[in-house]
Parts: C-alpha cells; sequence; structure tokens
C-alpha cells in the first residue's frame, strides 16, 4: 500500500534526522540534496514502505541500494559543485547518481547490469533528473573510462586492492571516493589529486559493500 504524502514527507524527515545527522552527515547543502531527491522513486515497488529506512535495500542478483546514511556521507565526501563532472561506478537504482546530480554540472554513469542500467534511466526520467547518462558497461574493460578527467569519481562497490587507475583519471583538485578491502575489513576513503602526481588519502569510515566484478584480486602467494 502507496504511503501517503504526508506519511513520506515525515519519513524522509525522520531519515534526514536520524540516520544522516546521527552519521555526521551535517553539510546543510547535502541535507538539503536528501530533502528534495525523491528517495521513493528510487527503490523496487514491493519495498516503497522501507524507502527511508536505515537498510540497504535488495536490487536482485545481490546488489543493494546503499542505506541513505552512507549515501549522504559519500555526497558529503567528494562535495560536488555546479561545475563538477562525476564519473559514478555502480549506477544500482540510479538514487545516488540523482543526488551526486542535484548539485553537480553532469553524471555519467557505469553500470554492468542491463536491467539495472534500463531501470536507474527510468527512475531518473521519472524524477526529473535530466544530467545524468547511464552505460551498461563494465569500467574495468580497456578504454571504458575514456580519455577525460573528472572532477568526481565515486565507486559505489568495494575494491580488494587499491587500483590506481580511478584515481588517476581525476583532474587536479578531483576527488574519488572509494571503499578498499575485503571481508568484514573494509575503509572508506576520499583520494584527492593535489598534483599531476600528488595524492592525499583519508580514511572516513569502516563499512562494507559487494565487491565490483572484474576488480584487481590481491596476489596469492604459492609455496
Amino acid at each position: 500500500m502507496p504511503m501517503t504524502p504526508a506519511a513520506t514527507e515525515a519519513a524522509r524527515e525522520q531519515m534526514i534526522h536520524q540516520q544522516l545527522r546521527a552519521w555526521e552527515v551535517l553539510d546543510p547543502n547535502v541535507l538539503d540534496i536528501f530533502a528534495r531527491v525523491p528517495r521513493e522513486k528510487f527503490v523496487p515497488t514491493a519495498y516503497t514502505e522501507l524507502a527511508f529506512a536505515d537498510i540497504e535495500i535488495p536490487l536482485g542478483g545481490g546488489d543493494r541500494m546503499l542505506a541513505p546514511k552512507v549515501a549522504g556521507r559519500i555526497v558529503q565526501a567528494v562535495a560536488p559543485q555546479p561545475t563538477d563532472r562525476v564519473l559514478l561506478v555502480g549506477v544500482g537504482s540510479g538514487f545516488l547518481a540523482a543526488c551526486l546530480a542535484a548539485r553537480a554540472c553532469s553524471v555519467r554513469g557505469l553500470e554492468l547490469r542491463e536491467d539495472l542500467a534500463a531501470t536507474a534511466t527510468t527512475h531518473l526520467n521519472t524524477a526529473g533528473v535530466r544530467n545524468v547518462t547511464v552505460e551498461c558497461r563494465n569500467a574495468f574493460e580497456p578504454e571504458a573510462l575514456g580519455s577525460g578527467a573528472y572532477d568526481i569519481i565515486v565507486l559505489a562497490g568495494s575494491l580488494p586492492v587499491s587500483d590506481e587507475r580511478f584515481a588517476r583519471q581525476l583532474a587536479i583538485g578531483g576527488r574519488l571516493f572509494v571503499v578498499i578491502g575485503s571481508g568484514l575489513v573494509m575503509e572508506a576513503k576520499l583520494i584527492e589529486r593535489t598534483g599531476v602526481e600528488a595524492f592525499r588519502s583519508t580514511t572516513l569510515f569502516e563499512t562494507a559493500l559487494k565487491p565490483l566484478v572484474g576488480a584487481h584480486q590481491p596476489e596469492r602467494f604459492s609455496f
């Protein structure tokens, strides 16, 4: 049963105050984004009543929407600006893309699953988001990232080990959000490109995300 407009707005406010703020998402620009982007338009129909819950909503095939507080921390960390070009790897339902696009100039999304790419495009169109393009392709394929530089890159899945190709796709001053690790030991990091060969890494928080398909794996030693 669909939520009433009043119930939807109450749930949205509760999400902002009890999840985002409680998890140190305090930037007013980010809180405004989460107040304006209609999360309820990006969840599978069966989960409409849980659109604002503090959970990772299933998208099928083992994929899940990021919990609202994690999405909030990501957007706060990369701090999109009106002139920023964004690359998002792992579009999922399209919600994170919409949040980044709410302040950025443009978002290019890469999604491996054809069904998710199509669904995300529909969600974005329904929500009136016009500055996101979604491509069905693997980010680890040759030439997938293109030759241009991005101001922001967000990986919505984890990397078992660090992969410098993403940081090197940043423009100087650019920001990369990435989760690195395996099992239950993963760290969310913000990597900033401060010069042609200069990068700064900051650990943000601990989390656990599904690994991106095609990511480099740790070397295995044989004796």
